[in-house]
């Protein structure tokens, strides 16, 4: 099939380049000249394991190409958008101005018989809406909504072998076209037998941000109960594997530690709170607003035990931040509690020195008040106090032997509860991380 994709950020490139893979012919369309001549030169413009691989591969097939001509969309049977939902500023709603841009701008070359994909994430009943734009511009032309589950890190595998296909489609016999045509698309995912759920719009809406729900709260569960063994003397990582046995809760999102960020969780679950409202059903969605504050009060927590480490004061202390993505294996900030926690610690008179394998350039940029490092080394270099806050692979494998010789003071705080207590603690640190016992 002929296919395109709109938008070409971190999950449209990796879509449009997936696509290829499963046989299509692919143009990506961006706004951003800067980002697509990056992915012209087979450059990745954000940090996503194997992606820059697969983006040459399927460049030299000659099947993938990149413009900002909305024109070469036109003759493609299916148009995925896959644009941005951030939060409006000052309001906990998404902001949708980028999906209707986006759909506006179909508009000019859609064809009766295409099929515009929504991966978005969005509030409930924007694909209602947007298929009735659709429907009056472009008799014959339909919408489907297909969310995406991409984790950063795991996007390319999660794109080409996903846990599960959801199809959000419109009623009687326009659903079963859009559903071929889906299927048409995902031919090899579908023969493997991957799940399927085929439904309405208002229900593959409520999948992403729902998905996303449970998963803040379960970290935020854990998370509660570390200020709770912090308050009791318990251990918070022995109970969560204690109950994450049980295979009824399960042992992932049970890691207690700093918190979520990105540019997905913390924005869906505002999102869905704002859209509750709206729609009067504010009510059962009240608990979101004490998982968000849960999650926040963790970067707050951290400061703290980071001064208790230090004497009590941080002004003039040296410390060092090694993490500055939200998460390990990307190179995304949005919303980084490791880079709020080294604001906040500068702000009270610390030295901070932040360091990351990916993320530097992204934080130069949107924190250029604080000061950054190539390495761990370089970073703790005379440190009073170590903060891990991304558990990055070279963060959890370092040698805290060979470290200690690098700062002043042997004191590491485990914004992640990422490393081993034990080998710290044996070669001489104190160690403290968030709901366990000092050690």
């Amino acid at each position: 099939m002929r296919i395109s994709v709109i938008g070409c950020g971190y999950l449209g490139a990796v879509h449009a380049a997936s696509m290829v893979e499963l046989g299509h012919d692919v143009v990506g369309i961006d706004v951003d000249e800067p980002k697509i001549a990056t992915l012209r030169d087979a450059r990745a413009p954000f940090y996503e394991p194997g992606f820059e691989e697969l983006l040459g591969r399927n460049l030299r097939t000659g099947r993938l190409q990149f413009t900002t001509d909305m024109s070469e969309a036109a003759g493609a049977q299916v148009h995925f958008v896959c644009v941005g939902t951030p939060q409006k500023r000052g309001e906990y709603a998404a902001d949708l101005r980028y999906v209707e841009a986006a759909t506006e701008s179909l508009l000019q070359v859609l064809q009766p018989g295409d099929l515009v994909a929504g991966k978005s994430t969005v509030p409930v009943g924007t694909a209602a809406r947007l298929a009735e734009t659709v429907g009056e511009k472009v008799p014959g032309a339909l919408l489907a909504w297909n969310p995406e589950f991409l984790r950063e890190g795991f996007a390319v595998q999660d794109t080409l072998h996903p846990d599960r296909l959801v199809y959000g489609l419109p009623a009687d016999g326009d659903g079963e076209v859009a559903e071929r045509m889906l299927d048409e698309v995902y031919a090899p995912i579908v023969e493997r037998g991957t799940p399927k759920v085929t439904t309405d719009y208002a229900t593959a809406e409520m999948v992403k941000t729902a998905a996303n729900s449970f998963l803040a709260t379960k970290i935020s569960f854990i998370n509660a109960m570390a200020e709770l063994c912090e308050a009791t003397g318990a251990d918070v990582k022995q109970l969560a594997d204690a109950i994450g046995y049980d295979d009824r809760i399960g042992r992932k999102f049970l890691n207690a530690g700093l918190g979520f960020g990105g540019g997905c969780l913390p924005k869906d679950i505002r999102a869905f709170m704002a859209r509750a409202g709206e729609l009067g059903a504010d009510q059962a969605l009240t608990f979101l607003r004490e998982v968000d504050n849960i999650n926040m009060r963790r970067r707050i927590r951290m400061v703290e035990l980071a001064r208790e480490v230090c004497d009590g004061s941080l002004l003039g202390k040296r410390v060092a931040v090694l993490g500055a993505a939200f998460k390990p294996d990307s190179d995304d900030i949005r919303d980084s509690p490791a880079l709020n926690v080294a604001a906040q610690l500068q702000l009270q008179g610390a030295v901070v020195r932040v360091t990351d394998p990916a993320a530097l350039q992204n934080s130069r940029r949107q924190w250029p008040q604080l000061d950054y490092a190539e390495t761990a080394e370089e970073a703790a270099e005379r440190a009073d106090a170590v903060l891990v806050l991304t558990e990055w692979k070279q963060y959890r494998e370092l040698d805290p032997v060979a470290f200690g010789g690098v700062v002043a003071q042997k004191r590491v705080l485990d914004g992640r509860n990422a490393l081993s207590r034990t080998a710290w603690t044996e070669a001489g640190w104190t160690y403290r991380a968030l709901g366990r016992r000092a050690g």
